[in-house]
């Protein structure tokens, strides 16, 4: 599944992983799982373009160029793109799209829509009025009748009423002015704020950051780390109050498809706002990028929600029935690149994709440790391209270096160039971008076990994964 921000096309993966084919004889496209990610193929639409959720307005990516590669352009992230290349060269992508237009459009229409409302709420409270005191009436009041209202811990207004002062409206601005709003959540008492990379990355390099709570309070706050790869950031308080109440962090991995969810955020820059659903699916591979030239892919293996999510939830908490933190809302899949004419960002059609709490919660220790992120590799380049039957380790790697990094993970294991990865540990692998998300949810130093094909022959190896520091 492959996903971008603000209504560019970046090709889906497919709804599972099939089952794995012949693999062809060449490759045209890869990506190094392992050592710094290079190139890949620019992304071209696939079917209904899915987008990131992050910001309410367009803002590009201030990430590093060259890496992570960009989604590749089919349902197993492909696009045709150079042969052997590695994460870590350079690649092309769509140009931004326009940054105004829809959301004037929409802004102008709603307040037309919400002065309507009031006019007619107006009219039908004074018509009730004038009516109450007439003899004929037959309406029982709450009361009367003596009955009040109890929204039990375990609602969906319950959850809300706890997490929705631990939620906050983020605004991200470049030092041009460029920027957009997207939502966090209290990570601890110490002020730290966890949202989306794409969320923040336009205040990385000299920008503005504010959050906001919904009782109105806004502080200024400040990047401690943010992790490109993950599309997992971390914010800091300016003189952050003193009660200040973390969320409960649940865990991603007990969560089964049918579980209950609720989302909060900032859909098109309306605060706290809440919505309900349910998992639809878990495991589900997701690439994501904002679809501008400066941007660059993350991955993931995501829990896929019908809650609604629109631009604006990124960075969001993915909740449990019980209020518990399970992902952080992230992509969701659209059906269109806009509406009403223009060429603005598009909304939910109940395909939403949240980051697991569990490697977030794992990636925002070590942004806060340190500032900058650790991701666990084997030491290989991979293909993007769709139809390889799994990862296919690719014959080089980026310009003319070794597709198998010496004495890495890969090597030590006995993989060659040329092996396709169908399996990692019980999870069937289609694509290279499958292996790196399911790769990611791992910890450096993790041992696991590779199933693959070579000359036609299934093999088994473990792999020890190594670690590389930083998005460079």
């Amino acid at each position: 599944m492959s996903t971008e921000n603000e209504g560019t096309a970046v090709p889906p993966a497919p709804s599972a992983p099939p089952v794995p084919v012949e693999t062809p004889a060449s490759v045209k496209s890869a990506a190094p799982v392992g050592a710094a990610p290079s190139a890949s193929a620019p992304g071209q639409s696939f079917g209904e373009p899915p987008t990131h959720q992050g910001f309410a307005q367009h803002a590009p990516g201030a990430a590093e160029a060259g890496w992570p590669p960009p989604p590749p352009a089919t349902p197993a992230y492909a696009d045709g793109g150079g042969a052997g290349a590695e994460w870590g060269s350079s690649y092309q992508q769509p140009a931004p799209k326009p940054k105004a237009g829809r959301g004037g459009l929409v802004a102008a229409i709603l307040v037309a829509a919400l002065v309507a409302g009031g006019v007619g709420g107006g009219i039908g409270y004074t018509l009730a009025k004038d009516n109450d005191g007439s003899s004929g009436s037959t309406t029982v009041s709450a009361s009367d009748s003596g009955g009040s209202v109890k929204r039990d811990a375990g609602t969906v207004a319950g959850v809300a009423a706890k997490a929705l002062p631990s939620t906050v409206t983020i605004e991200a601005q470049s030092s041009s002015g460029e920027g957009g709003t997207g939502t966090g959540f209290v990570f601890d008492k110490q002020g730290h704020i966890v949202t989306n990379n794409h969320v923040v990355a336009e205040a990385v390099d000299g920008g503005k950051l504010t959050a906001t709570f919904p009782d109105g309070k806004k502080y200024n706050a400040e990047v401690v780390g943010h992790a490109q790869g993950y599309d997992v950031a971390v914010i800091k308080l300016k003189s952050a109050p003193s009660n200040l109440q973390p969320l409960t962090l649940g865990d991603s991995d007990k969560v089964a498809v049918g579980d209950s969810t609720i989302a909060i955020g900032a859909p098109f820059g309306l605060s706290n706002t809440v919505t309900t659903g349910i998992i639809s699916a878990k495991n589900r591979p997701v690439a994501s990028s904002d679809g501008s030239s400066s941007s660059k892919a993350s991955y993931m293996s995501a829990l896929q929600t019908d809650a609604s999510i629109n631009p604006g939830n990124s960075g969001g908490p993915l909740l449990d029935a019980q209020g518990s933190v399970i992902g952080i809302n992230s992509a969701i899949q659209s059906s269109s690149s806009g509406g009403l004419g223009s060429s603005g960002q598009s909304g939910s059609i109940g395909l939403g994709f949240a980051i697991p709490i569990n490697q977030a919660k794992y990636v925002a220790q070590e942004l806060i440790k340190t500032g900058k992120p650790v991701y666990p590799v084997i030491g290989a380049s991979v293909s993007l391209e769709e139809g390889t039957g799994g990862a296919k380790i690719t014959e080089q790697g980026a310009s003319g270096s070794d597709a198998i990094t010496p004495n890495g993970p890969a090597a030590k294991a006995g993989l060659k160039p040329g092996d396709v990865i169908t399996k990692l540990d019980d999870m069937v692998i289609d694509s290279g971008p499958t292996l790196i998300g399911e790769i990611w949810t791992h910890r450096p130093g993790a041992t696991v076990k590779l199933t693959y094909t070579r000359d036609g022959k299934a093999r088994t190896t473990d792999v020890t994964l190594g670690e590389r520091v930083g998005d460079s």
